[in-house]
């Protein structure tokens, strides 16, 4: 989430004093969310951000090596059980063309030689800048403390005890220097890490790559398209058998979230790509891992506006629309995480929505891109 349209910083996290107003804004932002359908982004700490503008990017040629032909298709997207969060229904028939897809999710190494041949810097690693922030907030608006305009990112912090899952602050939090350099803040680096999937990439971030490779990021349509591998109308990538039962089939949370993991899977963070089996599309990871930005805005009542018709390539909405917030405009992720657990978010379910800022860095967070070419 990001603050570049509200006046406030969160004072929980930022232990900061602020006025009445902000205070009010702070109650209005705080949502209070079912635990059997919570979503992994509701509540989360905020912080005032400057956006990126890739437009200095140049457009690569695009190279199909560590991709697969998704040959395009019908099929019925959103939740067909009532698993679903009230976002993935109804289910609705959708027609996509065909187009090539990442194999993996964009790795660490893969988005070192980017940053090498453009000199990209990152949301995260860029500090807020208040003469453009500004300009996005109310007149009058006071400017907050110069501490708190630092470069930061999202890091998991489990609790030591068991908590309430109501209240995803309580996991999360601003850390000064965290980036895709550093993924869970100063004194952590990616050696031994080169293949893990990058994270605290923001969506801005995301097409900054992309459009370097030559690439885009896939739509909503088309990341459940590929996810689901042919299997019509199944909760998984991998069908109906259950997350925990049989061998591991992807990278998530076992045991009571977000204080104990069993490591079950043998991976208690970020697993290296390609460390379970593909789905039917040769695609590894839609599952788990990590959340995966794709190119659509995110309303939760699209699918309402696509009943009862066959959608061609949908784009998704012109706008977003998010209710729990509706000033801070939001882009869509898939996929799941390896915070995902079985007795809170399920969002590694093929039709599982998730949605955030397209400024927002997180240590579960990455993408892996699509070509039509």
């Amino acid at each position: 989430m990001s603050t570049k349209q509200a006046p406030f910083i969160f004072c929980s996290v930022l232990c900061l004093t602020v006025s009445c107003k902000q205070e009010s804004a702070l109650e209005e932002k705080t949502v209070v969310v079912d635990e059997a359908r919570a979503s992994c982004h509701e509540s989360m700490p905020s912080r005032f951000t400057t956006t990126v503008k890739s437009d200095s990017i140049k457009k690569g040629e695009v190279s199909h090596e560590g991709m697969v032909w998704i040959k395009g298709g019908a099929f019925y997207m959103g939740a067909a059980d009532t698993e679903g969060r009230q976002d993935e229904y109804p289910l609705h028939q959708v027609k996509v063309d065909g187009f090539w897809m990442d194999v993996t999710e964009v790795t660490n190494a893969q988005f070192a030689s980017f940053v090498e041949a453009t000199g990209y810097v990152t949301t995260a690693e860029r500090v807020p800048e208040w003469e453009e922030i500004r300009k996005q907030l109310p007149p009058g608006t006071p400017k907050p403390a110069d501490s708190l305009f630092v470069a930061a990112s999202l890091v998991f912090t489990p609790p030591a005890h068991a908590i309430t899952l109501q209240d995803a602050r309580q996991w999360w939090s601003w850390t000064k220097g965290a980036s895709w350099r550093h993924p869970q803040g100063p004194g952590s680096n990616l050696e031994g890490k080169e293949q893990h999937p990058v994270v605290h990439v923001s969506w801005d971030d995301a097409v900054a790559y992309a459009t370097w490779a030559g690439k885009r990021l896939p739509t909503e349509a088309e990341w459940e398209f590929a996810a689901r591998g042919g299997i019509e109308n199944q909760p998984y990538p991998w069908g109906t058998e259950a997350i925990e039962k049989g061998k591991p089939k992807s990278n998530t949370w076992q045991g009571q979230f977000p204080n104990q993991n069993s490591n079950w899977d043998k991976h208690t963070g970020i697993a290296s790509v390609s460390s379970y089996a593909p789905n039917a599309y040769g695609l590894y990871d839609m599952a788990g891992n990590v959340w995966e930005w794709c190119a659509d805005w995110y309303d939760a009542e699209y699918y309402i506006s696509l009943k009862e018709q066959v959608s061609y390539n949908p784009n998704g909405p012109a706008r977003s629309n998010d209710p729990t917030e509706a000033y801070v405009p939001k882009k869509v992720m898939r996929g799941g995480s390896f915070l995902c657990n079985d007795s809170y978010c399920k969002g590694y379910r093929a039709s599982a929505r998730m949605k955030s800022s397209p400024d927002t860095g997180l240590e579960h967070t990455g993408f892996r891109c699509v070509s039509s070419l």
